[in-house]
Order: C-alpha cells, then structure tokens, then sequence
C-alpha cells in the first residue's frame, strides 16, 4: 500500500515538469517563451504564428501584452508595455523589409492621418537601411514602453531613439492587426484566434 502513494507522488511531479517544459513553445524551429519582461514588467504571451509570404515563412511573430487582447483596438488602448518580435526565418535585406513595413502601414492608415506619421516612416526607414541585411535567428522586437514611446530593437540592441508618439505605434501595429494585414492567419495566431 505504501508503493501506490510513492507512484502518486512521481506521477505529480512528471505532469509539473511538463507543464513547466510546456511554457516554452517550438514554432518553425523558434523557441517562444510563454512571457517576457519589457520595461520592468512581466508580460504574457498574447498569441505567436508564422509571417508567410507566397508560400514562404520570413517570420516568426510573438505578441506580449499585460492582459488578453483581441483587436488593434484593445491592444493600442490597454495600458502598461506591450511587445510584438519577429524571430527570422531567412535572410532578409533590411533596406526592403523597412519599405515592407511602410507600405503595411499605407494599406491600414487613412491617407488623411498618414501625413502625421510622415516623419517616422522617414526615420523608421533610416533605421532599417542602417542594418544592412537580417539573417536567420536575428531577432527585432518593437516595444511599446510607457512615457517612452516604441522602442525598436535589433540583433541584441536599441535601433535609434523611441518613437514617442502614440499614433505611430498606433500605424505601426496596424501592420499586422489592421483592416488589412500583412498576413490574415498571422494577425488571427497573435490575437489568439487561430486553433
């Protein structure tokens, strides 16, 4: 009688080292980490997917957020940091991936609001251009970080100043969660809507 209580035990502690294996997800090779911590705060993972394009994964994307979002709406407006990071698949020249961006933000902002977003697409394309190329496992994460601004990250390190204002961010995540993103089943994986 005393064996069957010893197996309990050992049967409860393999299901708590798997669950804790479990924080830690595998994505088209990528580990992603069930929280991160941006400015000092612990975040939970919102949702994570692969970026394709024709047939080709270029990303993996990863959102972290303080609360469940489910809309660009939420996330813009709920308070406290927030990131979104693309882990790369493939080599990818910089200079083109900035202007990828850019064009996401013109197909999701009205032509009326983009003229205010105007000098940080300039600088946003500066930023990219300086970097040359991103290779495989190269990481850029874009931090939302309070009386800061958006914080862009490259390859271990900050690209440029924060961009304070709001409604660049605002543009900057309708990439992806836009009327129009850049990839539909992506925007739904980070949302936490695909199954």
């Amino acid at each position: 009688m005393q064996f069957f209580p010893s197996i309990c035990a050992c049967a409860a502690a393999l299901l708590l080292s798997t669950a804790a294996i479990g924080a830690v997800r595998d994505i088209s090779g990528v580990k992603v980490e069930d929280s991160a911590v941006v400015g000092g705060v612990t975040l939970r993972l919102n949702g994570a997917g692969v970026r394709a394009k024709t047939m080709i994964d270029v990303y993996v994307a990863t959102l972290y957020t303080g609360q469940k979002v489910t809309s660009l709406e939420e996330l813009v407006n709920i308070p406290g940091p927030k990131r979104l990071s693309m882990t790369f698949l493939r080599d990818i020249d910089s200079a083109t991936f900035g202007k990828l961006l850019t064009r996401g933000i013109e197909d999701n902002v009205p032509a009326s609001q983009r003229t205010k977003l105007t000098v940080g697409l300039l600088r946003m394309g500066e930023i990219f251009a300086s970097n040359k190329s991103f290779t495989r496992g190269d990481v850029v994460a874009l931090d939302w970080i309070p009386n800061a601004g958006m914080v862009i990250t490259g390859k271990g390190k900050q690209l440029g100043a924060p961009f304070a204002e709001p409604e660049f961010y605002r543009g900057m995540m309708s990439i992806w969660f836009g009327p129009q993103p850049a990839d539909t089943k992506l925007k739904e994986a980070m949302l936490g809507a695909a199954k």
